[in-house]
């Protein structure tokens, strides 16, 4: 079969290399002739709302996903009407409002931070005063990264935020003074049947993931059930298919959802040499209506992005048991490149071999962050 993809980046790159082991083709629909994917597959260049392009994908595909979240709800519903497009474009359009997101949660009975649309600098003052300070101004839509948002401390950085990023809808949310940063990772197929990886402890810098480590000392029994009950809220009352990510804030043995990506995600990247069944291939599988493989994780596993500039290869690959994944990007400040799995038999042994690739990964971001 021919899996269609709206994205040519490298999570549309390692789905194909995930799906060719399935011996399944990819055709991919992106804006960048240079878009990395081009390498695995067959890249069409053009706009995601061209509906010329579109059909085109529709014709050369027996099936139609997404690599990113910010392609036109308009123009997944187009392919919807000429191909199966997994997920639904509703988890789609859900996904991409922030304010939308946090009503479809609450619906669902998922706790959130408190919030408020905010449209206007008298609105802005209005939620302030609500919800208090600090709180965090962010861009409804289009945001990533730490992209199209701010902390506010002040009613002054409330004022200059409102300067910075005011010309488009803004959602307001309380601070949640939380002690962890954990995504929840699941898959559901065709049939509605469900899997989930274990919870992932998160570490960000500058709004950009930097290491993930799945099952940490962070992790009960009890977070996993909580976060998977609310992940199965999401899956079931969306029909959805595909893997779908959820990121929390964890306090005090409570969860506090953020938000969720509509597709594989870079907290799951681990999952390639960490778990029975990657995120791409189980996302692979859910497309094709195949039995979802097993979720459990194999050893100890962590995650490091590389961003900004590629570390020498073998100092990387001299440490016993990690993994160096290039994406064929150019090499630029904040840019995600590639990222380094490690495993490991124990967990201390993990820390040991983190302890050493730490470094050598971060070594080009010192004079930049």
């Amino acid at each position: 079969m021919t899996i269609g993809v709206l994205g040519g980046g490298q999570l549309g790159r390692m789905l194909a290399m995930a799906g060719q082991t399935l011996d399944q083709r990819f055709v991919f629909l992106d804006p960048s002739p240079d878009a990395t994917a081009r390498h695995v597959g067959n890249l069409s260049v053009g706009a995601y709302d061209d509906e010329e392009h579109l059909s085109e994908l529709a014709r050369k595909s027996d099936v139609v996903t997404y690599e990113f979240e910010n392609v036109p709800v308009t123009s997944a519903r187009f392919l919807n009407e000429l191909v199966h497009v997994y997920p639904p474009p509703r988890a789609l359009e859900v996904s991409q409002d922030r304010v939308v997101e946090k009503e479809f949660f609450a619906r669902l009975g998922i706790p959130t931070p408190a919030f408020a649309a905010v449209s206007t600098r008298a609105e802005l003052e209005a939620a302030v005063a609500r919800l208090g300070l600090p709180a965090v101004l962010k861009t409804r839509r289009f945001g990533y990264d730490g992209k199209g948002q701010c902390v506010l401390h002040t009613n002054d950085d409330a004022s200059h935020a409102w300067d910075a990023i005011g010309s488009v809808a803004l959602i307001l949310e309380a601070f949640s003074p939380f002690e962890r940063e954990m995504s929840i990772l699941s898959v559901r197929g065709t049939t509605g049947e469900t899997r989930f990886w274990p919870l992932v402890e998160n570490e960000h810098r500058g709004g950009i993931l930097r290491r993930s480590l799945p099952q940490s000392n962070a992790w009960t029994p009890k977070l996993q059930a909580l976060a998977e009950a609310h992940a199965a809220r999401v899956l079931e009352e969306l029909d959805y298919v595909g893997v779908l990510a959820i990121e929390l804030f964890v306090k005090n043995g409570e969860i506090l959802v953020n938000e969720m990506a509509p597709r594989v995600h870079n907290s799951g990247h681990w999952t390639i040499e960490g778990s029975e069944t990657s995120q791409f291939e189980n996302h692979v599988r859910a497309l094709l209506g195949l039995p979802l493989g097993s979720t459990r994780m194999i050893d100890h596993v962590g995650m490091l992005n590389v961003i900004g500039r590629m570390p020498l290869h073998a100092d990387v690959l001299a440490v016993d048991g990690a993994h160096l994944h290039v994406y064929g990007k150019e090499a630029a400040r904040g840019r995600k490149i590639g990222h380094v799995t490690v495993r490991a038999k124990t967990r201390e042994d993990l820390a040991q071999k983190l302890e050493t690739l730490v470094p050598i990964v971060d070594e080009s971001l010192a004079a930049r962050d």
